[in-house]
C-alpha cells in the first residue's frame, strides 16, 4: 500500500495547481526521537525538570468526587509492567466539572510526579502551543531562538526520555488528536477531559461524569457564599432548594455562589426568585444551557449597571477561541490596560472567566450562551452583536504590524490563528467583514503551506461566502474560492462534499471562462483527482488525459501546470495497474521537473516519490528503495519531519522494506508513521487508514496475528464508513481480512502445537492500489 502524490487544486489565492501529498497538519513529532541539533546542554535527554515543575492553574473548590478521584488514581497507576501506563479520560456534558476534577487530582498528587503539564487540547494546534510552553519552561534560552516545530519536537523528545510526568489534556474535541501522544509516550501518565464519549484509544479507560450529588452541591454553594461562616438551618434549606433548581450542575452552582458572595445583601431565596421560571432539575443537553442562561442573566443584569466594561470584555471574549485569550487582545488602543485588567478581575470574581493575570479562559458552555442568547430584549441583542464586532476589531488590530514592519511576525499569526478559525466558524449568516476575510485568506494560505489544509475549512468557507456576496456566484475569484473549499474537503478525506462542489465549479468555470482557460483546466484536474481518490478511475483517467492534452496546447509542454497534469495521469495509470504507461510518464515528468524546478523543489520530490512507488509496484526494489530513502531525506530537510509529504515518504519506504522482507525495519517505521498520520490527518482520513492497513499487513507478515487481525477489522470498518462499501480500498481491506481469517482457520485445523509465528505466516496481503 503506497501513497502517491497528486496535484489537487489551485493554490489558495491563485489559479494554478499545486502538487500535494496527503494534506493536513504538521509539526508535531520527530519520528525517531533523535536529539535535535543543539548543544549538549540543551539535549532533551540531558535536561532535568526542577522538582514540582508545572503550569497548573491554582486549585479550586471541589467537593465530593472522592470515588472519581480514587478511580483516576487506580487507572493511571495500574497500567501494567514498568513505565507503560494507561491513560484516563473524563467525559460529560458542559459545565459538569471535568476540568475541576482533573485539576483536583493533579494538585492532590503533585508530589507523585516529576512534572505536571496542563495542555489546552481543543485542537492539535493548541496542543502544540502548550508543548512549546513546556519547552520554554525547561530550556528558555534555546527556545527563544527556535522555531515552533523544533520546540514541539524538543518537548516530545524530553517526554520520551524522562519518567514520572503527568500530562492533562483539557477539553479534548477529537480523541484522535491525542493518538501520537498517548500512543507514543509511555514514560508517564496521560489524563484527558472531554465532552466526547466515543472514539477513545483502546488504552484509555473512560469515566462518565455526572452532576454533583445534592448534598455535595449544597455544601459547595454554602462554602462559596458563606466562606468560613456556618449557615443557619434556614439558609441550608434555601441552599438545598436553589441547587435543586440548578440541577446540581457545578458550573451553575459556582456562578450562583460567586454572585451571592459578591452581593451579600441578596439572600439565597431572593436570588432563587430572580431566576424566574423553575429551572430543569436534570441539566442535560439543552437544559444545561437553559440553566446557565438564567443564572447568567441575573449576573449580567448586575454587571450591566455596576461594571459595564466587564460586560463588554465578556461579550468580546465570547467570540474568540475559549482558551488563552491574551489580555492585550481584549485591550483596545484607546483603553487603559488597568481598566481592562480590573474588568477581567471582576469577571473572575463572578466566576465568569478564569484569569491567569495575562490570559483568560471562558467556559465553552458560557460562550455558547453568549453567542446565541435566548429570550433577550433589543438592548441585549445589540450588546451581543457589538461583542462580535469588538472581537473582529481586536483580532484585526493585533494583526496590524508595528511601525517599521511590513507584516505581523510569524508567531503573531500562530497565536491568532485559533481566534480567526473560531470567528470564521461562528460567523452569523450574511455577516461579512472584508478586512477580516482577507485575514482569513492569509491564515488559510499559511495553513496550506504548512500542510494543514484540512484545518483551514472554516476560514475558506467564510472567504467563499464573502466572495459570493461581493463578487457574484460565477466571478473568477468566487470560482477560485469555491475550488479551494472543495480542495480542502478533499484534503480532509470528505469526498462526499468535495466532488459535487468540484463538479459545480468546473461547469461554472467552463461557462464563465471557457474550456481551456487555466482556471478551467485546474478545475478539471481537481475533479479528476477527486474521482481518483474515490477509486472511480473510469471517470478519472479520461478526464486527466483530456486535461493533459489541453494543458500542453494552451500552456506548453513544460509549464508547471502541464507537469502536474502529467504527474496525475501517471499516478492514475499506476492505480489502474498500467505500469507500462505509468513508469515512462513518471520518468519524463521527473526529468522535466529536475531541469525546470531544481533537484529539491517540492514538486520534484513529488515526482521522485511517485517514480519510486511505481518501481516498487513493478517489483524493482533495487531502484525503489534507494529512491525512497533519498526522497525521505530530502523531504525531512526541506519540508520538516511531519509534513504530510514527509509522512507519505516514510510510509512508502516502510512498505518497500516490507516488500523486501525486511520487517525489522518496516514495522517500527510503520508504527511511528501511523501515529504521525493520526495526528496530522486525523483518525479516519483515507491516508491514515492506508497507514493502518500497511501496519496490519506488516504484523500479519511477521506472524503477529493478535495485532494484525484487530487492526484489519478496524481498518475495514472505518473504510466502509468513510469510503463506502464498494471503494477499491474497502474491497482490499475486506479481501485482506478474509485471507488472514482463512489462514487462521487452516492453522486451527492442524493437529500440531507449533507456534503460529512459524506456520501461521501468510504471504503479503494485496496492496491497496490507492493509499487511502
Amino acid at each position: 500500500m503506497t501513497t502517491d502524490d497528486t496535484a489537487a487544486g489551485p493554490r489558495i489565492k491563485a489559479a494554478g495547481e499545486r502538487a500535494i501529498a496527503a494534506q493536513s497538519i504538521g509539526n508535531a513529532y520527530s519520528g525517531d526521537l533523535t536529539v535535535l541539533p543543539a548543544e549538549a546542554l540543551h539535549a532533551p535527554d540531558k535536561v532535568t525538570a526542577a522538582p514540582g515543575t508545572s503550569n497548573l492553574p491554582p486549585p479550586t473548590l471541589c467537593l465530593g468526587r472522592d470515588e472519581e478521584l480514587t478511580w483516576l488514581r487506580r487507572v493511571l497507576t495500574g497500567g501494567g509492567d514498568g513505565a507503560i501506563t494507561q491513560s484516563g479520560a473524563v467525559h460529560g456534558l458542559g459545565g459538569i466539572g471535568k476540568s475541576t476534577l482533573a485539576l483536583r487530582y493533579a494538585h492532590r498528587h503533585r508530589s507523585d510526579y516529576t512534572l505536571i503539564w496542563w495542555i489546552n487540547a481543543a485542537s492539535p494546534d493548541e496542543i502544540e502551543t502548550s508543548l512549546t510552553e513546556l519547552t520554554k519552561a525547561l530550556v528558555s534560552d534555546w527556545a527563544a531562538s527556535a522555531e515552533r516545530g523544533a520546540q514541539v519536537s524538543w518537548a516530545r523528545q524530553w517526554l520520551a526520555w524522562h519518567q514520572g510526568w503527568l500530562l492533562i489534556y483539557d477539553n479534548v474535541e477529537d480523541p484522535s488528536d491525542l493518538a501520537p501522544y498517548i500512543g507514543a509516550l509511555h514514560q508517564g501518565h496521560h489524563l484527558a477531559t472531554s465532552r466526547r464519549t466515543t472514539g477513545w484509544p483502546d488504552s484509555s479507560t473512560t469515566l462518565p461524569l455526572g452532576n454533583l450529588g445534592t448534598d455535595d452541591a449544597t455544601t459547595l454553594l454554602c462554602q462559596l457564599v458563606f466562606k468560613d461562616t456556618e449557615p443557619t438551618p434556614q439558609q441550608k434549606v434555601n441552599a438545598l432548594a436553589l441547587v435543586a433548581d440548578l440541577g446540581c450542575l457545578p458550573l451553575a452552582v459556582r456562578q450562583a455562589g460567586a454572585y451571592l458572595a459578591q452581593n451579600r445583601g441578596v439572600s439565597l431565596d431572593a436570588y432563587r426568585r430572580r431566576l424566574g421560571t423553575k429551572l430543569s432539575r436534570t441539566a442535560h443537553g439543552i437544559d444545561a444551557e437553559r440553566t446557565v442562561t438564567r443564572v447568567w442573566n441575573v449576573t449580567l443584569q448586575t454587571l450591566e449597571s455596576e461594571h459595564p466594561l466587564a460586560v463588554e470584555v465578556l461579550h468580546t471574549a465570547a467570540w474568540l477561541a475559549p482558551d488563552d485569550i491574551p489580555h492585550t487582545l481584549l485591550t483596545p488602543a484607546d483603553a487603559d490596560p488597568d481598566d481592562i485588567a480590573e474588568a477581567i478581575g471582576t469577571l473572575a470574581a463572578y466566576s465568569m472567566v478564569t484569569d491567569t493575570g495575562t490570559t483568560l479562559t471562558v467556559h465553552r458552555l458560557v460562550q455558547t450562551v453568549l453567542r446565541a442568547p435566548r429570550n433577550i430584549d433589543d438592548t441585549q441583542s445589540t450588546r451581543h452583536l457589538r461583542g462580535r464586532n469588538s472581537a473582529e476589531r481586536a483580532v484585526l488590530r493585533s494583526l496590524t504590524p508595528p511601525s517599521g514592519q511590513d507584516a505581523p511576525a510569524e508567531d503573531q499569526w500562530d497565536a491568532l490563528t485559533p481566534h480567526l478559525v473560531t470567528l470564521a466558524a461562528t460567523r452569523p449568516p450574511e455577516h461579512h467583514n472584508t478586512s477580516l476575510s482577507n485575514a482569513y485568506e492569509t491564515a488559510a494560505e499559511r495553513l496550506h503551506q504548512q500542510g494543514h489544509t484540512a484545518r483551514a475549512i472554516p476560514l475558506l468557507e467564510a472567504v467563499l461566502a464573502q466572495c459570493e456576496q461581493a463578487l457574484g456566484n460565477t466571478h473568477p475569484g468566487t470560482l477560485n474560492s469555491r475550488n479551494n473549499v472543495a480542495s480542502a474537503y478533499q484534503a480532509a478525506g470528505n469526498l462526499d462534499r468535495a466532488i459535487p462542489l468540484l463538479e459545480v465549479t468546473l461547469a461554472q468555470s467552463k461557462q464563465a471562462l471557457g474550456d481551456t482557460h487555466p482556471s478551467t483546466l485546474a478545475s478539471r484536474n481537481n475533479l479528476a483527482t477527486a474521482y481518483q481518490d474515490a477509486g472511480d478511475l473510469d471517470r478519472a483517467i479520461p478526464l486527466l488525459e483530456v486535461t493533459l492534452a489541453q494543458s500542453k496546447q494552451a500552456l506548453g509542454d513544460t509549464h508547471p501546470d502541464t507537469l502536474n497534469s502529467r504527474n496525475n495521469l501517471a499516478t492514475a495509470y499506476q492505480d489502474a495497474g498500467d505500469l507500462d504507461r505509468a513508469i515512462p510518464l513518471h520518468v519524463a515528468t521527473l526529468a522535466q521537473r529536475e531541469q525546470g524546478l531544481g533537484d529539491t523543489h517540492p514538486d520534484t520530490l513529488v515526482s521522485r516519490n511517485n517514480l519510486a512507488n511505481a518501481y516498487r509496484a513493478a517489483g524493482d526494489l533495487d531502484r525503489a528503495i534507494p529512491l525512497h530513502v533519498a526522497t525521505l531525506a530530502q523531504r525531512e530537510q526541506i519540508l520538516g519531519d511531519t509534513h504530510p509529504d514527509t509522512l507519505n515518504s516514510r510510509n512508502n519506504l516502510a512498505n518497500a522494506y516490507q516488500a523486501a522482507g525486511d520487517l525489522d525495519r518496516a514495522i517500527p517505521l510503520l508504527e511511528v508513521t501511523l501515529a504521525q498520520f493520526q495526528q496530522v490527518l486525523g483518525e479516519t482520513h483515507p491516508n491514515t487508514l492506508t497507514s493502518h492497513s500497511s501496519l496490519a499487513s506488516a504484523y500479519q507478515a511477521a506472524g503477529d496475528l493478535d495485532r494484525a487481525i484487530p487492526l484489519h477489522v478496524a481498518t475495514l470498518a472505518q473504510r466502509e464508513q468513510v469510503l463506502g462499501a464498494t471503494h477499491p480500498d474497502t474491497l482490499t481491506s475486506r479481501n485482506n481480512l478474509a485471507r488472514i481469517r482463512k489462514g487462521v482457520q487452516a492453522i486451527q485445523q492442524r493437529d500440531t502445537a507449533t507456534p503460529t509465528t512459524a506456520s501461521g505466516r501468510q504471504p503479503p496481503l494485496e496492496a491497496a492500489k490507492r493509499p487511502v
